[in-house]
């Protein structure tokens, strides 16, 4: 079974001076609290993944698929609103079914190139926060746009920690930073955790997704050199071998293990760092929306509790 080594025991073999002695010390399995005892992290359903489906619909799918928790997008909850329903019956309704809400998407625009331009995004930006803090979750995620090429890392961070300070304070929620692999701007994993990192805020977090970890080419083996606990929530999905990496888009996502990413590897690696938060499948596929919801739930969680039993057995 696949092991890591604790944090303590590192540490401790450390002091010799010697990694390999670190990684000699006696490891410790996961503990697999999660789908009767296949998971060591909460499987969740990114509502993008049936997204023709309304947002009552969404939530009943991921509780009758037997998922851990649902993540919404902040326009199906801004649509919910406006038809007169409640959302914290909703979240009621999630909670008492024994899911939870890890993270809504997203805080669009958040993160502007002015000082103007940010303070005028902060009305927009705080009802965002308001909703997601009313369907209950622990995080929302300020993605970086509008996204530009000349986007500026140190802004961003400055930007980002005044985010995380309107968040936790207002509303009670983390913000977590999430970067897209096809922006011009932030899209590689490096530099998403230099504005997490420059934030220098106790709560700074990223939101990582297979899919863009891919499409930015930053690649998987950084996420390795990771604390678990600077990841609140990881996005998991496949893509196809064709066509080129460049050209591939938020449609081209397929169930995962049925593509060609290192998925299991990376379940290994997330072991290894001791990362705690849900696997989130977030598809955008065209043919899976012509299906039944509810089978394209099902089929999804099901790969990835198989990929889960092939990647730690």
């Amino acid at each position: 079974m696949a092991s890591t080594i604790s944090r303590r025991r590192f540490l401790q073999a450390g002091t010799g001076g010697s990694l390999a002695l670190a990684a000699s010390a006696v490891a410790e399995t996961p503990v697999r609290k999660f789908q009767e005892g296949v998971s060591p992290w909460p499987l969740c359903l990114n509502t993008s993944t049936i997204r023709p489906a309304t947002l009552e619909q969404k939530v009943e799918c991921a509780i009758a698929a037997g998922y851990d928790g649902v993540e919404p997008w902040v326009n199906d909850l801004e649509a919910y609103e406006q038809e007169g329903k409640s959302l914290e019956d909703l979240a009621k309704r999630i909670r008492d079914a024994g899911l939870f809400v890890p993270n809504i998407i997203g805080l669009w625009n958040a993160m502007p190139p002015t000082e103007e331009a940010f303070e005028a995004s902060l009305e927009g930006t705080r009802n965002r926060m308001r909703l997601a803090a009313a369907i209950g979750s622990q995080h929302a995620a300020a993605i970086p746009a509008p996204d530009r090429e000349d986007f500026d890392l140190k802004w961003g961070a400055e930007m980002y920690r005044r985010l995380l300070e309107i968040g936790r304070k207002e509303f009670g929620i983390i913000v977590a930073f999430e970067f897209v692999g096809f922006m011009k701007g932030v899209h590689r994993l490096g530099q998403a955790s230099a504005v997490a990192l420059d934030a220098n805020d106790p709560d700074a977090c990223l939101i990582a997704d297979t899919f863009h970890l891919f499409r930015g080419d930053s690649g998987f083996e950084g996420v390795r050199h990771l604390d678990g606990g600077f990841i609140a929530d990881f996005h998991w999905n496949d893509v196809p071998a064709e066509p080129p990496r460049e050209e591939q888009g938020d449609t081209h996502r397929i169930y995962p293990g049925d593509g060609i990413l290192p998925l299991e590897k990376l379940m290994r690696d997330l072991v290894a760092i001791d990362y705690r938060g849900p696997l989130s499948l977030e598809m955008f596929n065209e043919e899976h929306y012509k299906q039944d919801p509810m089978v394209v739930a099902k089929t999804g969680l099901q790969k990835m509790r198989d990929q889960i039993t092939r990647a730690l057995a």
